[in-house]
């Protein structure tokens, strides 16, 4: 037994002795002052010693792990509100190049219109943004309360793929559309089903380079959705953190979208029950959503 702890016992206990106090003392005041993943040792702890030494480690792991975690929780805040700041200052400085432009004398009149179009192409952009940044912080904080009822998705979807039929003919692409000929019925909130379907079709729409496959199939005993399309930009390391706020594979300063559009899908997939997976296989980049 080393001559510096006190080998007396009451109720058959080993009391620690002054010097072992003002060793953990000094440890504590160390941990304290300094940055460090050290734990509190001793060689004479036994017994209730031992123990008390051994519930403050725990305190200190599950501090530390609280610090590791408020860390990430910040970095990803800061993040966050960069994205933010980065996709709303892109229409408005837009905007405003287009309004000086508007103001200086001698303009034809051709010339006013196409810019007040494009004025008003940003200004819808930005009101899309914004709508966005809200529906996601509210589907964070647990506000938008989702309805769970039947619904026939065959319908919804054929619905809403044809919202985008003219923007596929303008980009020169008109995408291969498989329906069910019976109906797919699935439990949910019918406007929750028709956002994520629109955020999935609009990432392809803007990300996608052509190949545009979107089909709703009964496959086992469960309703599947497929947004699938060609991509030039996605690798597979990108796969892991598709579905995360902010995340763009567009490493370019003009960023074409504010990264969100996948992360409220996943969101209202989630909240009804489903679910979302993305896979890349030869170029070709696929969403799967199933129910």
């Amino acid at each position: 037994m080393d001559d510096n702890c006190n080998t007396g016992s009451r109720g058959g206990h080993f009391l620690p002795s002054s010097f072992l106090l003002r060793k953990l003392r000094k440890q504590l005041e160390f941990l304290k002052a300094e940055d460090s993943n050290q734990l509190l040792t001793s060689v004479c702890a036994v017994g209730q010693t031992e123990e008390m030494i051994s519930a403050m480690n725990q305190v200190l792991e599950k501090i530390r792990e609280e610090q590791r975690r408020l860390y990430r929780a910040n970095r990803s805040y800061r993040e966050s509100i960069t994205g933010i700041s980065h996709d709303i200052r892109t229409p408005l400085t837009s905007v405003k190049g287009y309004v000086q432009l508007l103001g200086h004398p001698g303009i034809p009149k051709e010339k006013k219109e196409q810019y007040l179009k494009t004025v008003e192409r940003r200004m819808e952009d930005l009101a899309e943004l914004l709508n966005q940044f809200f529906e996601y912080a509210r589907l964070e904080a647990g506000e938008l309360e989702l309805k769970r009822e039947k619904l026939n998705v065959t319908n919804l979807f054929a619905e809403t793929v044809s919202m985008f039929y003219e923007d596929f003919l303008e980009k020169g692409c008109e995408p291969a559309v498989e329906v069910p000929r019976e109906p797919c019925f699935v439990y949910g909130d019918a406007h929750a089903w028709q956002r994520m379907t629109e955020n999935l079709i609009k990432n392809a729409l803007v990300h996608g380079t052509g190949g545009y496959v979107f089909s709703l199939v009964r496959k086992q005993e469960r309703t599947v959705l497929r947004i699938a399309n060609e991509t030039e930009n996605i690798q597979e390391r990108d796969l892991e953190q598709i579905f995360e706020r902010f995340y763009t594979t567009d490493q370019s300063g003009n960023r074409r979208g504010t990264g969100l559009g996948l992360a409220i899908a996943r969101e209202f997939a989630e909240k009804m029950g489903g679910e979302i997976q993305a896979s890349l296989k030869h170029g070709i980049f696929e969403v799967e959503v199933r129910f």
